[in-house]
């Protein structure tokens, strides 16, 4: 058997080094995302020990941008994108402009050629997709306003580099007099906006036909294999091909692709079927970031880094910042979408590579792009709870209370119940609940079973249960009874466990499949646990006998 083997072992060692670094950060109360930059830090070829294959690593990570694309165009819809146009595409462009202008100055600053100013000045304006949409993700913004702006942004930004890169190479040619001229790059950039029309057009009227009717005869078939394989053969191949043939991004493809999907009933079960893929390739993007960064050049060049880096955090935010507030949105929209485009990703490195292959961007702007990158995604997380506060939209009512009167005190409101999870069990359960004199409170991670919830007349947490934050917001400390639905019986041995410590008295009821999952949820301390196998096994037995 052979052991020269750089793609198992690249990705052997970037989930293993991902996870052990994750789990160190999640235990120094650090966002997860520092602990697995620092991972790829460890196993890059700056760092003594064993260096992971970086070509293979960039590959693998740019399977995580198309999956976590094609996940969020199934929560998005024409209609949504379109809502946002009026200020994606001006907010979009002149942040571009600035970022641009302010790299070209620190360019000149430091001695480089125009040409290399501008090419530094566009790697620095445009944000990493994954690390976007992860900040919008785990405040649970991507389904508002200000997620949707921030997605159309990303979306005019990544139309806007995949016209640099065409033009690049001609520009590139106008320089050197190898005889290109104002006509050539006239005409590029027409043929690319061509393409891209053409692959729009080709996805509304080709797309929006075979991609639905192809996962509904998988779904048919009955085999959750098929339909699985379905879902990322649409999303690789529709991504695939609009690199291929229309020479769009991959990004830009999946997110059509899952886009046009999300308009059917099938959305959410094919978002299931590619979150463990979406998450464990997207931890391999943040490995090979990591795996860029030469630590020296902290000491060689700290003063061009720490300008490099206040131009990605502050120059972009504050222009971004004032244009969302220019267009009359709130502040905290304005923060929100600020906070998540400080920081710079794969565009970046793309850009950087490419105007170095050129001759024309030197080896030190091409050090400072990629030390500036893991250095704000490393920041971005810190940046976005300071900045932008808790600005998750939790899209609820204030917990139940009732004041006592003349002291201004509030005290718990008698039978609060919270209900973890509005799926098929939490829906039923929600239902029988309503009405009397309880008040209850459902806690739903998925967005779009929240707005299920809250379209029923239900007092709505989006959230993790699991996560103190939003064990705050559901009044949980106050309530008489916690009913755990979900069907992931150690996760919710975990939401039971840290319940119980808020409350010691509360009655905890919670679902289980199998008896190793009835052990641990008693041992976190549920005073109840159903096991639905067996609770269906006696209902049988019940009626095999009278019958």
């Amino acid at each position: 058997m052979p052991h020269h083997t750089p793609l198992i072992a690249t990705i052997v060692a970037g989930l293993v080094i991902a996870f052990i670094m994750g789990a160190l950060a999640h235990r120094l109360k650090v966002s997860p995302v520092a602990g697995y930059l620092f991972g790829g830090v460890l196993i890059g070829p700056f760092t003594p020990g064993f260096v992971a294959d970086g070509n293979l690593a960039a590959e693998l990570a740019e399977l995580g941008v198309i999956l976590l694309m094609f996940g969020v165009g199934l929560h998005f819809s024409l209609k949504d994108l379109l809502s946002v146009r009026k200020i994606a595409v001006p907010g979009a462009l002149v942040q571009i402009g600035v970022a641009t202008a302010l790299g070209m100055a620190l360019g000149h600053f430091m001695g480089w050629s125009l040409p290399a100013g501008l090419i530094f000045g566009l790697a620095l304006s445009v944000a990493s997709t994954v690390v976007l949409l992860r900040a919008l993700q785990a405040r649970n913004l991507l389904d508002t306003e200000r997620g949707r702006i921030a997605v159309g942004w990303l979306i005019v930004e990544d139309l806007a580099m995949v016209m640099a890169l065409v033009l690049l190479p001609t520009f590139a040619k106008l320089l050197s007099g190898d005889g290109a001229a104002g006509s050539d790059i006239a005409a590029a950039a027409g043929l690319t906006v061509l393409k891209v029309a053409g692959f729009v057009v080709f996805m509304l009227v080709v797309g929006k036909r075979v991609i639905p009717s192809l996962l509904h005869w998988a779904a048919h078939t009955g085999s959750r294999e098929l339909f699985r394989l379905a879902v990322l053969a649409t999303a690789l191949g529709v991504a695939f091909g609009a690199a291929f043939v229309f020479e769009v991004s991959f990004a830009l493809g999946a997110f059509f692709a899952g886009m046009i999907l999300g308009e059917t009933q099938l959305s959410r079960r094919a978002a299931e079927e590619t979150l463990p893929l979406r998450d464990a390739f997207a931890v391999l993007f943040f490995v090979s970031v990591g795996m860029l960064f030469d630590p020296s050049v902290l000491i060689e060049q700290p003063g061009p880094l720490i300008a490099t880096v206040a131009i990605i955090i502050f120059g972009k935010s504050i222009a971004a910042f004032a244009i969302v507030r220019a267009f009359g949105h709130p502040t905290q929209t304005a923060l929100a979408v600020s906070a998540s485009l400080a920081q710079i990703g794969e565009f970046s490195f793309i850009l950087a590579g490419l105007g170095t292959t050129l001759g024309i961007l030197p080896d030190e702007a091409r050090d400072l792009i990629l030390a500036g990158a893991i250095l704000s995604i490393m920041a971005n997380p810190l940046i976005f709870s300071l900045v932008a506060g808790r600005t998750s939209d939790s899209s609820r009512l204030a917990a139940p209370v009732s004041a006592e009167p003349g002291t201004g005190q509030s005290k718990p409101a008698q039978g609060h119940v919270v209900l973890v999870g509005y799926g098929r069990v939490g829906r039923l359960v929600a239902k029988a609940m309503k009405g009397g004199n309880r008040t209850m409170t459902i806690v739903e991670e998925q967005p779009d079973l929240a707005h299920e919830a809250k379209k029923a007349g239900f007092e709505v947490v989006v959230g993790n249960a699991a996560v103190p934050e939003i064990m705050d917001l559901d009044g949980i400390a106050r309530a008489s009874r916690l009913l755990s639905a979900i069907p992931e019986g150690f996760e919710a041995g975990g939401i039971a466990h840290r319940a119980r410590a808020l409350n010691s008295g509360l009655t905890i009821i919670a679902r289980a499949h199998s008896d190793d999952e009835v052990t641990d949820l008693e041992k976190q301390g549920a005073d109840h646990v159903v096991m639905g196998e067996r609770e269906i096994a006696r209902k049988m037995l019940a009626l095999a006998g009278s019958a």
